[in-house]
């Protein structure tokens, strides 16, 4: 388990990570065949210090807070449904420890494949041209998680964390490795990618008939955790 401590440095008060606790073996891995309700309370273990203020701002049924004692957290939950928009939120600058992002991340082909997220793809029109920025299918959505990035970068505290969930995608027969995407743009933003983590589904996912397959049949989604960087944070970069 993680806590967090007050440094001072150069005058100035910072909050680092610091392990508490006895050592133990009882690790958490990168790959899961466990549900999402199994696997995102082992995330925050990692990552987010009990008592943190943390925003799941794609909340839906709560389902990724199903095994968190209600205690543990300060959790502010907000949905499309209730009138709040992932990339409008109502903080203030610096002011949320962790934001948890899991909007549709797929664009909708037709039919009833994605209807968990029917009231998402009506308000953020992915599948057509209503969207604010005139873009469409893979690139609409893509459009959303880094508008939903930058706004989250805006409320998080300094060095605070990003949980991102998302799946890769073929649209237009092409592969789009959206986790890929995802990190370049919240890299771009002001986010380090800290880590991934790969959720398998255990029941075989929906297909339509095929003359000929050409991509694999996506079955595992990802959380992506990032963390806040600011101006004075050195990263190392490739040399030119």
């Amino acid at each position: 388990m993680i806590g967090l401590e007050t440094v001072n440095t150069g005058g100035q008060e910072r909050r680092r990570r610091v392990a508490n606790g006895e050592p133990r073996n009882d690790l958490v891995f990168s790959a899961h065949t466990d549900g999402n309700d199994d696997v995102f309370p082992r995330i925050l273990g990692l990552y987010v210090a009990p008592g943190s203020i943390v925003a799941d701002v794609t909340y839906g049924k709560g389902v990724f807070w199903k095994r968190i004692p209600k205690s543990l957290y300060k959790l502010k939950q907000s949905d499309i449904i209730d009138g709040i928009d992932c990339r409008d939120l109502p903080y203030k600058d610096g002011e949320i420890d962790c934001v948890v992002l899991d909007p549709p991340y797929m664009h909708s082909p037709g039919g009833t494949a994605h209807t968990v997220h029917s009231a998402f793809e009506s308000h953020y029109r992915n599948n057509g041209t209503g969207n604010r920025t005139g873009k469409k299918y893979h690139e609409a959505v893509l459009s959303l998680y880094e508008d939903a990035a930058k706004e989250a970068h805006r409320v998080l505290r300094e060095r605070g964390v990003l949980i991102v969930k998302c799946q890769d995608e073929v649209c237009a027969n092409r592969q789009r490795f959206t986790h890929v995407e995802i990190m370049g743009a919240c890299g771009r933003i002001g986010f380090v990618a800290e880590d991934l983590f790969v959720v398998v589904r255990r029941n075989r996912p929906g297909v339509s008939r095929t003359v000929r397959q050409v991509h694999a049949r996506k079955n595992h989604s990802y959380f992506l955790v990032f963390w806040k960087r600011t101006l004075d944070t050195r990263i190392w970069e490739p040399p030119t």
